[in-house]
């Protein structure tokens, strides 16, 4: 399995977990998702991030999910997300996922950080914890972690730690985060991967500034790979009109609180999944958001006929 790296590009689609309606793991709906999302184009898949329910998980599930994925993907890349409360925990469940196969880790701050010299040292101590040799994807998701990541402190960590060789882009708003990253390296800092989340909310503004792709989740991830396709091939215009044409579901799904149980409604509908259940606690649904959803999901259809 080839391992991430400082020039990987393209959608790394972050995965949903299946789950039947009690709960347990929907181990045959994992495998359908998996060649689903690289049948839309993906070029690789992130297990175990926020909206694959990763804080649900015991140990052993994580591991039995991330050894399915990989049987399943056939060599192509495959990040974990490892995040968690203590460093022994993360350095524990890096070991077995690279041992399996993995191309790297992505890693969050926790939420206890409140300085910079906290995030910088933090981060030293996950490089230390799991080796130098372990491909890193740094997650910087303040509206989330709620840890704000300065521009200056993110350049130090990045010419610091050289195993860090992505930034999970998802500061909002952050676009001159990207092109500050950008320029720092036109004036020699090391070059880092720049995938972006926040559902794609950004996505062909922040393929301008000179991000390399997606790493993120949607119902409709073909709409990812095919805006990151073009934004690459210069195809602004294009680009943006696809994006257009998704923009209220990926409006209704960045509702927070309500995105994942969105984006599983919409990924069940469409046959990827079998059930839209979260596991608990979450909720999916009520009627009148279901109808919603569909709603845009037919109205959507309609837009790309028109595109096409």
């Amino acid at each position: 399995m080839a391992l991430i790296d400082q020039n990987s590009s393209g959608v790394f689609v972050i995965s949903v977990t299946p789950f039947d309606e009690g709960g347990a793991i929907d181990w045959d709906s994992l495998d359908r998702v998996v060649d689903f999302y690289f049948e839309k184009g993906a070029t690789g898949l992130t297990v175990l991030g926020m909206m694959g329910e990763a804080p649900k998980m015991t140990q052993t599930e994580s591991v039995a999910i991330v050894k399915r994925v990989l049987a399943r993907a056939g060599g192509r890349p495959i990040v974990v997300g490892v995040s968690a409360p203590g460093l022994a925990a993360i350095g524990e469940l890096t070991a077995q996922v690279m041992d399996l196969g993995a191309a790297g880790v992505m890693v969050a701050p926790p939420g206890s950080l409140n300085t910079d010299p906290a995030i910088h040292r933090y981060y030293g101590q996950v490089v230390t914890q799991i080796g130098d040799a372990v491909p890193v994807v740094l997650q910087d998701f303040p509206l989330s972690t709620k840890v704000q990541i300065s521009d200056e402190i993110l350049q130090r960590i990045i010419v610091d730690y050289p195993s860090i060789k992505m930034v999970k882009h998802e500061d909002w708003p952050g676009l001159n985060k990207i092109s500050r990253i950008r320029a720092a390296e036109a004036a020699g800092q090391r070059r880092v991967s720049i995938l972006c989340g926040n559902g794609g909310l950004f996505l062909p503004e922040e393929m301008a500034r000179g991000a390399d792709g997606a790493m993120t989740g949607f119902g409709f991830p073909e709409m990812l790979v095919n805006v990151v396709r073009l934004m690459t091939a210069g195809e602004e215009a294009k680009a943006q009109d696809l994006f257009d044409a998704h923009l209220p579901l990926i409006r209704y799904e960045t509702q927070p609180g309500l995105g994942l149980a969105v984006r599983k409604h919409m990924l069940a509908r469409r046959g990827a999944i079998a059930s839209p259940a979260l596991r608990a606690p979450g909720a999916g649904l009520d009627a009148r958001a279901v109808t919603e959803v569909d709603r845009l999901m037919a109205r959507l259809q309609t837009r790309l006929k028109e595109l096409n």
